[in-house]
């Protein structure tokens, strides 16, 4: 590692440039995250794909983003977390590039699934790494500016794919980060120096494979859930097989000599809370938003890129509450911003409940924003208290253990409440379909989309019943979401407000590597331990 690398990224404006860099690197992944949803009837028509494999194009990204976190995490600090960064970075755009070429749906199925893999990478690490560019003091800022970067994508998503797709062929939303990889590469390499564990013990082999066969086995499950159904057999047998082999990953984490991650973190109640507090927000909050757009998309008849302007609002609460997170995490502590965050998201939710068809862009306006707000609290406290808990030899394991079991919440959220919203949807609609034949029904009952499609061929008293049926029926499902999502929330804040330990700051990092580490490798000038950036320093005195 060049000395003047790491002397640059001390500097204020190199250090907020590689930070530059890793909103960049976050900002792809959460445009990935949402802005298939747009594009999938495109990509049925122009690639003639099934609708299993549309489901696959979405899926293979997130079984791999999923299953290769927690051994992508190891191996970032045991070989460099800048070198893995930058890896995957080249990585994952040269597979978006290769994805926007694609003819068939098989091949960009596969693609999507190299670019989940870099994505394992690219998503722990680039949280990972703040802690080697910024002290103790900055931190919670650089955290709620960087952890920015992947919520603003997935409002964005729809936005961005919409432009993209009136004005441009399918490949062009893929394309699209090609540049934003290309300015993210030139940005780690020049700002963020070379971190990782100079005395790794062997990798834990048993250990990875538990990991990624078992959160695959979890994930596949979830996903299969809405076509398949809670009680079939291939459901049932991916979760059990699945959760199966995590507790036998935990197991043999807490009994091998040189475990992939050291799961007595769990034992830090700081840790474990802030740990739940994202869950209970990813949970939530991801369900919500993939039922809230077709409500915004389809029942109140907006186009893709006008349900991305109105999902406006949401970014504006992120940035504020990401711009005032961390001067309120000083005054109020650790405890407090988990739950306020948590309340005020509740609360947005609860407004958006009262939402009906022809409702207008006021309440919106109004509940979006307290939305982000509230998750910017949470959110970027519980990823500070996480990296000030974590030592600095596990930052890249400890951060993708604690993404993953997010990303579990986040599938298993987006699962259940997609189940509450089925129900509400086809209990309310029931009446109006006795008149409509077998095949219709079924279609109409399947979804909102769907019953809208069916309407649109019908004559106009029982066309326009129907429709209105249809949007009624899915706003009351909806509504059910956002209530039970709230009723969530308010439990985390409840729970966190009474058992975890109160405090003003959050805990303070590990400063030692491991046991019996020299002291004076333990600290550099940022308060990190970075025993590898010291002994090049002594190699190369200024």
């Amino acid at each position: 590692m060049s000395l003047d690398i790491t002397e640059r990224a001390r500097t204020g404006r190199g250090r907020w440039l590689a930070l530059g860099a890793i909103v960049l690197s976050a900002l792809v992944l959460g445009l990935d995250t949402t802005i298939l949803v747009t594009a999938l009837p495109t990509l049925s028509a122009r690639l003639g794909a099934t609708t299993d494999q549309l489901q696959w194009i979405s899926a293979a990204y997130t079984l791999a983003l999923a299953g290769f976190m927690i051994p992508a995490g190891v191996l970032a600090d045991r070989l460099g977390r800048r070198r893995m960064l930058l890896a995957a970075l080249a990585v994952f755009g040269a597979s978006s590039v290769l994805a926007s070429q694609m003819t068939t749906a098989d091949g960009l199925i596969s693609m999507r699934a190299v670019m989940g893999i870099a994505g394992a990478f690219i998503f722990p690490i680039s949280l990972a790494v703040l802690p080697t560019i910024f002290s103790e003091r900055e931190r919670p800022r650089a955290i709620a500016i960087g952890g920015a970067g992947m919520f603003l994508g997935l409002p964005l998503g729809p936005l961005i794919a919409g432009w993209l797709l009136t004005h441009s062929d399918w490949g062009s939303i893929f394309l699209v980060n090609g540049p934003v990889v290309v300015l993210s590469l030139f940005g780690v390499w020049l700002f963020i120096p070379e971190s990782r564990d100079s005395n790794a013990p062997r990798l834990d082999i048993v250990g990875a494979a538990l990991a990624v066969a078992g959160v695959t086995g979890v994930v596949y499950g979830i996903i299969e859930q809405p076509a398949l159904g809670w009680t079939d057999s291939t459901v049932l047998g991916s979760l059990l097989t699945g959760g199966i082999l995590v507790a036998g990953f935990c197991l043999w984490e807490l009994r091998t000599r040189s475990p992939l991650v050291d799961l007595r973190l769990f034992l830090d109640p700081r840790f474990s809370w802030s740990v739940l507090a994202g869950m209970v927000m990813g949970f939530a909050l991801l369900g919500v938003l993939f039922v809230f757009t077709p409500f915004v998309q389809i029942v109140q008849g907006n186009d893709a890129q006008a349900t991305g302007l109105r999902l406006l609002p949401l970014i504006g609460g992120i940035v504020v509450g990401a711009l005032g997170s961390d001067r309120l995490l000083a005054r109020l502590g650790v405890r407090v911003m988990l739950a306020l965050g948590l309340l005020v998201c509740a609360a947005g939710l609860a407004l958006l409940s009262m939402l009906e068809p022809d409702s207008g862009f006021g309440l919106m306006a109004v509940a979006l924003p307290a939305i982000g707000v509230g998750n910017a609290f949470t959110t970027f406290t519980s990823l500070n208290v996480i990296l000030g808990i974590l030592p600095e030899s596990q930052t890249g394991a400890g951060t993708a253990l604690t993404r993953t079991i997010q990303q579990l919440a986040a599938s298993l959220g987006v699962a259940i409440l997609g189940s509450i919203l089925n129900n509400g949807y086809r209990a309310e609609l029931a009446d109006q379909l006795t008149a409509l034949p077998a095949m219709l029904r079924d279609v109409a009952e399947g979804s909102v989309a769907g019953a809208t499609s069916v309407a649109g061929g019908l004559h106009a008293p029982l066309g326009t019943a129907l429709l209105h049926a249809a949007q009624d029926a899915y706003t009351v499902g909806m509504a059910a979401v956002l209530r039970v999502s709230a009723g969530v929330m308010v439990a985390g804040a409840v729970l966190v407000g009474a058992f975890m330990p109160a405090g003003t700051k959050a805990a303070t990092r590990k400063r030692s590597t491991r046991e019996g580490a020299p002291a004076e490798l333990a600290m550099n000038p940022s308060g990190v331990a970075l025993a590898e950036e010291t002994a090049d320093a002594r190699r190369h005195p200024a």
